[in-house]
């Protein structure tokens, strides 16, 4: 695939209209403060993963209506410090896989807590987390139009919700300093990263890689890939309901989320990407508020940087967590 989206010239300065609603913040801190009437009563059972250099822990907390998430939390072994942590998010249609998926910072030294994403876990890595609530519309396969009729109803509002606490969960543990966590996750995960960025104080940072839920319309527009394309299949069929779908969507936006949150962020964009096309990721990062920088990877599509990006990933959480000490 070629080059389709804007010459990276233009990127650099695109920063489109966001489609923001008034009750933006109100809607987001009501369903924060509904979600906090759910003791989060995270759980923390020692798993043997067959590791002899980390120690596992499979968790269990509260998310959106007290509903209970998987994760696991990965320490280096004999730690007895709090250590800096970091949150990870997953990508579209995974799950948290196994602890030996997740390695990487806990060998550099980092606490790592991986969130289950409910309902997910079929496609690449296993799940277990269900959802035990669904939308209320007709729906194309898929989570993109589950419950799209409605901001309340819709399902990213439980995903979203649901991260923001596993940050809790997660600086609950002994073994984690709450002061200084970083959130990340590419795709599916980057959408959600940013979206915790922005709903979640306290931060040290956010690692975001070619993030997806961002720039709903002109993805829609310009692409006919998964899993933006389960929206524009929906509209070919409800071709009544475009303007009600996308203000639905417009809560969910990671350009409005990137508007407000202020921690540190580490982005990665690919120019060939035709899942997540390189001008919403720019729109994001132009957007965010806070301190910034991009990784750019020319010539690759939806995999991104991939393991180029964990050791850029690697020396950034190295000198984040430097900068708090």
């Amino acid at each position: 695939m070629p080059l389709f989206d804007k010459p990276l010239s233009e990127l650099r300065d695109y920063r489109p209209e966001r489609d923001e609603q008034p009750d933006f913040d109100e809607f987001w801190s009501r369903t924060l403060a509904e979600a906090a009437q759910f003791p989060l009563d995270p759980r923390f059972t020692p798993y043997d993963a067959a590791l002899s250099l980390v120690d596992v822990y499979d968790v269990r907390f509260s998310g959106w209506g007290g509903h209970r998430i998987a994760g696991w939390l990965i320490v280096p072994t004999g730690a007895s410090e709090p250590l800096p942590a970091v949150v990870h998010y997953i990508g579209y249609g995974g799950g948290r896989g196994f602890p030996h998926d997740w390695l990487a910072a806990a060998v550099a030294g980092f606490a790592t807590f991986v969130m289950d994403t409910r309902g997910q876990g079929s496609a690449g890595s296993p799940g277990d987390t269900p959802d035990p609530t669904g939308g209320q519309n007709a729906q194309t396969p898929g989570f993109m139009t589950r419950g799209v009729l409605d901001p309340d109803d819709y399902y990213y509002r439980r995903v979203f919700t649901d991260a923001v606490r596993a940050v809790d969960a997660a600086a609950s543990h002994p073994l984690v300093d709450a002061s200084r966590v970083v959130i990340g996750g590419g795709s599916q995960g980057g959408g959600i990263a940013t979206a915790v960025a922005g709903l979640r104080s306290g931060l040290i940072g956010a690692m975001i890689d070619v993030p997806f839920l961002t720039g709903f319309r002109r993805a829609t527009e310009i692409v006919d890939t998964q899993p933006y394309y389960e929206i524009a299949r929906y509209l070919s069929i409800h071709r009544d309901h475009e303007e009600q779908v996308f203000r639905t969507l417009s809560y969910f936006d990671g350009m409005n989320f990137a508007a407000r949150a202020t921690t540190p962020a580490l982005y990665s964009v690919a120019l060939m990407d035709t899942t997540c096309p390189p001008s919403t990721v720019f729109g994001s990062y132009n957007h965010y508020a806070g301190p910034k920088e991009i990784k750019v990877w020319p010539y690759n599509k939806h995999e991104g940087g991939q393991t180029f990006q964990t050791r850029e990933q690697l020396r950034w959480l190295r000198d984040v967590v430097k900068g708090v000490a």
